[in-house]
């Protein structure tokens, strides 16, 4: 009996959670899915699943094994239809994580145009401020901007990201431009709180070297859009993705300062697990960001 037809049904009756349903999926009689699996412990010599008149449970070794056999299934799968007449087909569904504000502006946006390049996808999309653990938390891909840790993470450079600081006309003709990053000390600074990602400063670079300052003042935010906010409202300097002040830049809401200091641009990944083979989904998802972050056009839209 063909091995690869054993996994598929188990597989198949592990999703559906009865041979009764798997066996109409497929057009078969129950006997025959009954039979595949019977024959695929047979050949492994252990139990995969605990079968009753009422239900099936998948043993410890049928969990560790199921892992492994979807994934094979569905790297069949992406190879077939990467071959097929037609061009690329992906099926199945995508977990998507980023950070909240980027996500909102930059990922969110993006989604709807993707699925309608791909009618057999689903996506979920989270949105969140802290270090998602896309490994235990089951994600296929995060969008992340700034440093990158050290990890076993896989990641895919998409874009720059630089970062300035910045400050409303009415704040800067109150309280003067600041000429050098050692006169942040004599203004009010709108900083990050320390329980967000934010921990290495704002960055500059003086004489050639990157320095990371902590400026503190009376008004601090784990939320980077309040920061925002605040200094558009004229409280304060604040350190700033330029993807997040670009529009408030060209409208003169928003001034940039300290533009000879500043540091080389951080980036904007896609981090996905460690994995000898990238589902396709998650191959197309990845181009798609790349395809729009790479146009220039596109961060001044």
């Amino acid at each position: 009996m063909d091995k690869l037809k054993q996994m598929e049904s188990f597989v198949l009756v592990a999703a559906k959670g009865s041979l009764t349903a798997a066996a109409q999926v497929e057009g078969v009689a129950p006997a025959v899915m009954s039979r595949r699996l019977d024959a695929l412990e047979a050949r492994l010599g252990v139990k995969l699943l605990l079968r009753t008149t009422r239900r099936l449970t998948l043993t410890p070794e049928g969990q560790a094994f199921l892992e492994d056999c979807q994934r094979l299934v569905a790297q069949l799968a992406d190879a077939e239809a990467a071959v097929s007449a037609g061009g690329l087909k992906a099926s199945g569904h995508l977990r998507v994580t980023a950070p909240a504000g980027f996500g909102r502006r930059h990922v969110a946006p993006l989604v709807p145009g993707f699925l309608a390049e791909h009618a057999d996808l689903s996506l979920s999309l989270n949105l969140s401020d802290r270090v998602v653990d896309i490994v235990h938390e089951g994600f296929d891909c995060a969008v992340r901007v700034g440093d990158l840790p050290d990890s076993s993470l896989v990641s895919t450079r998409l874009a720059d990201n630089r970062r300035l600081c910045v400050g409303a006309p009415g704040y800067l003709k109150r309280a003067g431009t600041p000429r050098h990053p050692d006169e942040l000390v004599r203004h009010a600074c709108l900083t990050l709180s320390s329980e967000a990602s934010q921990v290495r400063g704002w960055a500059f670079q003086v004489d050639g070297v990157v320095q990371h300052l902590r400026p503190v003042g009376r008004l601090d935010c784990s939320d980077g859009q309040v920061l925002h906010d605040w200094c558009v409202a004229g409280l304060g300097l604040a350190w700033r993705s330029t993807w997040e002040v670009e529009a408030d830049l060209a409208a003169g809401r928003l001034v940039s300062v300290l533009d000879e200091f500043a540091a080389p641009p951080n980036g904007i990944y896609a981090v996905f697990p460690q994995s000898r083979h990238l589902p396709l989904r998650t191959r197309l998802w990845v181009e798609h960001l790349r395809g729009h972050y790479g146009r220039p056009d596109y961060w001044r839209g």
